[in-house]
């Protein structure tokens, strides 16, 4: 397995980690629990070292699970949680809004230190910017915990390039996390080149476009009421119909490369900035394996040229589903 540093923090990780999230929410009914388990140490077998989740993923179960896995081999992995969600603690229930107050930041750290299994975090990121409380407050509340020894690295998601410049003026971010995707590059604009100018790395979720970009989801395509794709923007039928020619330019290049579209879709990923690192999430062993084939695929620069040109005259229809649809 390839290693990456996130930016010049001096966290090295696996070149692909795993997103753990749709273990537990979001893409129909939870995992079973010992499947996803040992899904988890799999992907330690083969050399993945970074792993993520955060609070609201259940909300705590996520949290839970990937503590569980993974505590046989603490030393060995990175595990990346967040913060920033209001949710009751005893029901298990969000509000709907945001909640990075200090005091707030240290008391749901420790909530996660315990379901986790661990004594430190190993990348804390603020899941969302909270409007009502200032980054520096996050930032310098991160940066206490840091001196505390309860978090080892600081990290943002879906955060602006502004946003990015003050919260690393207090404590240096080591990396924001964002989707990205050849049918999500917002982050171009702004927040990758002020990475670069940091030193900050990037941590792509949804990397797979909610697993549009694979292939296996068509516009004939049908999900279950617990699935979030099923009131996603991007999941209608007219929108799957309009976004098609991406899916059919992966499956060129793949049947090219004898590769599958995930792995041509992970590869440009890969290709982009050496600090960036994809997390595509799964629930199976297969998918596990062939997302790691995407790191030893190489696109040529002539490959490269090809898709972005043709993905220059491609207009993803429909609103992403998750994230802000403005970076603040």
């Amino acid at each position: 397995m390839q290693k990456r540093k996130l930016g010049k923090s001096g966290l090295d990780v696996s070149a692909l980690g795993l997103g753990c999230m749709g273990m537990s929410i979001n893409y129909g009914p939870a995992g079973n629990r010992q499947e996803m388990i040992t899904l988890i140490r799999s992907a330690v077998d083969y050399g993945v070292t970074f792993f993520d989740t955060a609070e609201v993923y259940g909300p705590f179960t996520n949290e839970e699970l990937v503590g569980e896995a993974l505590q046989p081999v603490r030393d060995q992995v990175i595990i990346a949680t967040k913060f920033g969600f209001d949710i009751d603690p005893k029901t298990k229930k969000r509000s709907g809004k945001f909640d990075s107050r200090p005091e707030h930041i240290r008391k749901v750290t420790e909530m996660s230190l315990q379901r986790l299994q661990t004594d430190s975090i190993d990348l804390l990121y603020q899941h969302r910017v909270d409007p009502n409380v200032p980054i520096e407050d996050v930032s310098g509340t991160v940066k206490d915990l840091i001196a505390e020894g309860k978090v080892k690295y600081f990290g943002l998601s879906e955060a602006s390039a502004q946003t990015l410049r003050r919260a690393h003026a207090v404590q240096p971010v080591a990396a924001i996390q964002s989707e990205y995707s050849l049918w999500a590059r917002d982050p171009e604009a702004e927040v990758l080149p002020t990475c670069e100018e940091l030193g900050v790395g990037f941590v792509a979720w949804s990397p797979l476009g909610q697993g549009f970009l694979t292939g296996a989801v068509t516009p004939s395509t049908t999900f279950d009421k617990t699935d979030v794709r099923s009131w996603f923007p991007r999941f209608t039928t007219e929108a799957m119909q309009a976004n098609q020619p991406i899916v059919d330019l992966l499956g060129a290049i793949a049947s090219r490369k004898k590769a599958t579209s995930a792995q041509i879709a992970i590869a440009w990923l890969l290709a982009q900035k050496p600090f960036i690192v994809p997390i595509p999430g799964t629930r199976k062993l297969y998918r596990l394996q062939e997302n790691i084939g995407a790191i030893d695929i190489e696109l040529t620069p002539d490959e490269l040229h090809e898709i972005n040109a043709v993905i220059a005259t491609i207009k993803v229809q429909g609103k992403r589903g998750t994230g802000n649809e403005q970076y603040l």
